[in-house]
C-alpha cells in the first residue's frame, strides 16, 4: 500500500508545485500519515485536496485504511532546505554540533544557511559596551535542529 500511496501523493504534488512533502508514513495497520509544507504556508484546503487525491484513488473494499494529512507544525524543526528558504527573514534557534544560535535567517541555499544576530561586547578600548553584529554560516550537515522562533 505504501508504494501506491507514494505514487498518488507524488501525482497530487505535481499538480501543486507550491506544496512539498515533509514526511509520509504508512503503518502496518494501514494508518497513513502525510505531512506537507508549502512555499507560502499550507491552508486547510490544501490538506483537503491532497487527502482527496489519495483517498479517492484507494479502495477501502479491498484494504481498509485511515488517512491523515497535516501541515508541518510551527513548533516542528525544519528538515529541508526548501523550509529554510521559505523562512528567510525570520528568527531561528539553531543547534549545531558545537553551539546554539538565535538569529535572523539571512540566506538559505541548497547547502547552507547564514544567520545574523547582535550582541553587546566590551569596547576594544575604554569602558562600556558596544553592539556588534555577528554572522554564522552553517552547513545543513552541521545542524542538529532548527526551529522558527515565534514572537508576539
Amino acid at each position: 500500500m505504501k508504494k501506491q500511496v507514494q505514487q498518488l501523493l507524488d501525482s497530487a504534488l505535481e499538480d501543486r508545485p507550491d506544496l512539498f512533502l515533509i514526511n509520509m508514513e504508512v503503518s502496518e495497520a494501514n494508518q497513513i500519515r502525510v505531512i506537507i509544507d508549502g512555499d507560502k504556508g499550507v491552508k486547510v484546503q490544501d490538506c483537503i485536496e491532497i487527502s482527496r487525491a489519495i483517498e479517492h484513488n484507494l479502495d477501502r473494499e479491498s484494504e481498509d485504511f485511515s488517512l491523515e494529512v497535516l501541515s508541518a507544525g510551527v513548533s516542528e524543526p525544519l528538515t529541508m532546505a526548501r523550509q529554510y528558504q521559505k523562512n528567510i527573514g525570520r528568527k531561528l534557534k539553531v543547534r549545531s554540533n558545537d553551539q546554539t544560535i538565535e538569529g535572523k535567517l539571512e540566506k538559505a541555499d541548497d547547502n547552507e544557511i547564514i544567520l545574523t544576530w547582535k550582541v553587546r561586547e566590551p569596547k576594544p578600548i575604554g569602558k562600556g559596551k558596544v553592539t556588534v553584529e555577528k554572522q554564522a554560516q552553517l552547513a545543513y550537515d552541521d545542524i542538529q535542529e532548527a526551529k522558527v522562533m515565534i514572537t508576539f
